[in-house]
């Protein structure tokens, strides 16, 4: 249960695109929710993370498609910072 009004931005799998608006997911809106889930623990959110981009890695892939190049950027580098914060 989210305490952030209106819907929640939600990955759409196999493609890995918001169900909200479309973006490749984790969009903004989603990563300000996780943000915000998380703030009191930050490794959590970077494990929660980690496995998200391994599904997709996965889902991404699975027709013998090259491995997307921002997986890394997409899923982890916004959250890196935040146990330095």
């Amino acid at each position: 249960m989210s305490t952030i009004p209106g819907p929640e931005h939600l990955s759409d799998r196999p493609q890995w695109l918001c169900r909200v608006c479309g973006h490749p997911w984790p969009c903004t809106e989603a990563r300000t929710a996780l943000l915000t889930e998380y703030r009191a623990f930050p490794s959590l959110l970077k494990i929660y993370l980690s496995a998200q981009m391994y599904d997709a890695l996965e889902d991404l892939t699975t027709r013998g498609d090259h491995p997307p190049l921002n997986l890394h950027d997409r899923f982890l580098a916004w959250a890196q910072d935040l146990s330095h914060g």
